[in-house]
């Protein structure tokens, strides 16, 4: 079993582990419309930490983050507040992925976006 799986399937599935990571470490995290920038550079560098990563992008929207403030002047993180790119590398293979909120579904939908073979 071990021997059918592809260095396309780990390229993939260590994608989906990233996004997976952005969205369960990071969402309910308190965050206010002036440190989104050093939010944005954390939570790349955390998942940039991780194994087989070659770039990571992240966007806080601003507007989202104040339009949710609470009485005390911050927002607590969301995943429709939040766009995500990750690319990774395994065994020759390169994955994009993304994280974007689906307003219809009203939620944070995951998915490939590319898919590249140097093997």
């Amino acid at each position: 079993m071990k021997d059918e799986i592809t260095n396309r399937d780990n390229a993939l599935f260590e994608a989906g582990i990233k996004l997976g990571a952005v969205y369960h470490q990071f969402i309910g995290m308190p965050i206010r419309v002036e440190f989104i920038e050093e939010a944005e550079k954390i939570i790349a560098k955390s998942i940039a930490s991780q194994p087989y990563v070659i770039d990571v992008n992240v966007d806080i929207d601003p507007e989202k983050v104040k339009k949710n403030y609470s009485d005390f002047g911050y927002a607590e993180l969301k995943g429709e507040y939040l766009s995500v790119t990750v690319v990774v590398e395994y065994g020759g293979v390169r994955v994009t992925a993304g994280m974007d909120y689906d307003e219809e579904k009203e939620y944070p939908l995951m998915r490939i976006e590319k898919i590249e073979s140097q093997e």
